[in-house]
């Protein structure tokens, strides 16, 4: 399946916006700070020098935290769930929470306790495109944009992955791409419960910066984000079916397996009944110098007709 890189542990980027996102040095001039796997020296950073309260940075703490908009005083957090790949064996693909943080006229400060490549990307598109961005909801909405792609991205690779997973799985007898599948499933689980919460926190935004919200924009990631969460609803039915189907496969590959097994101890039960018989410590019928080769034939030919007998059954 295919992996995208991770970054590394603890990051603090300082941007300034001139036309899209540019990163900076410091955080002067910086008009949004993203910070990724904060340590115990970034939290006392946003505490101490950006005034943002700790209750929020406990929030974004908790991996199982839900999405919602989150007010304290002066400042506001908005939680996404974004989806991220884990290397853990268990599941591929995950989904963990992000706070966009800002208040009145301030710059704007995202917090994720998870590596992850989602602001990257966000930060690359904008100075792709020249976006200029000038206020907390259209930075709000382009990064709900990034986010819906970034899960359409991952279930692309889910997709690719089932069907490059088909031909092997015809004919197997083993249970680990099997099991991947079902990783996979548990993964959709995740999408699915994330994404109809990203998407209620979407209509809430829209509705606290009513005035301010670019309704052609807003619906374009109203859009994005509803065909993220129907995709996931169709790949989930997809898998099943397939995880179904296939399971019924393996079953049948492996009683296949089973019959030929039968039927070729059946074909070597011959020879060894003519050999028992005539290795008895017991007078024989034939005394002939050739009674090697003769002993040898009856069993060759009584194999031979045990073999066309369980071929034309289709036992092997």
């Amino acid at each position: 399946m295919h992996r995208f890189g991770l970054l590394d542990s603890t990051m603090r980027q300082y941007y300034y916006s001139d036309k899209g996102f540019r990163e900076c040095g410091s955080s002067l001039n910086a008009a949004w700070i993203d910070i990724i796997t904060p340590d115990a020296d970034d939290v006392r950073y946003l505490i101490k020098e950006e005034n943002v309260p700790a209750i929020l940075l406990e929030y974004l703490e908790d991996k199982d935290e839900r999405p919602r908009v989150e007010r304290n005083g002066e400042w506001l957090m908005t939680i996404v769930r974004i989806p991220i790949q884990n290397n853990n064996g268990v599941m591929p693909y995950a989904t963990v929470p992000m706070g966009i943080i800002s208040r009145a006229s301030d710059k704007i400060i995202t917090v994720c306790y998870h590596e992850n490549d989602l602001t990257k990307i966000f930060a690359i598109h904008t100075c792709q495109k020249n976006v200029q961005i000038n206020n907390i909801s259209d930075f709000t909405l382009r990064m709900f944009y990034t986010t819906a792609n970034r899960y359409l991205d991952f279930l692309r690779d889910m997709y690719n992955y089932v069907v490059g997973s088909e031909k092997s799985l015809s004919n197997s007898v083993a249970n680990d791409n099997l099991k991947q599948l079902m990783n996979l499933q548990k993964s959709l689980v995740f999408f699915n419960t994330s994404l109809k919460g990203d998407v209620l926190v979407l209509e809430r935004i829209q509705k606290i910066y009513e005035q301010e919200v670019d309704e052609d924009f807003a619906e374009d990631v109203d859009i994005e984000m509803r065909q993220a969460d129907t995709t996931v609803g169709i790949y989930s039915d997809i898998l099943k079916a397939t995880m179904d189907s296939y399971a019924s496969i393996i079953s049948n590959n492996l009683n296949n397996v089973m019959k030929r097994m039968s039927g070729l101890s059946i074909i070597l039960i011959v020879p060894t009944f003519v050999a028992s018989l005539y290795g008895m410590n017991v007078n024989i019928l034939l005394t002939s110098k050739y009674s090697f080769w003769i002993v040898l034939g009856i069993a060759a030919v009584l194999t031979t007709i045990a073999f066309v007998c369980l071929r034309r059954l289709k036992w092997i």
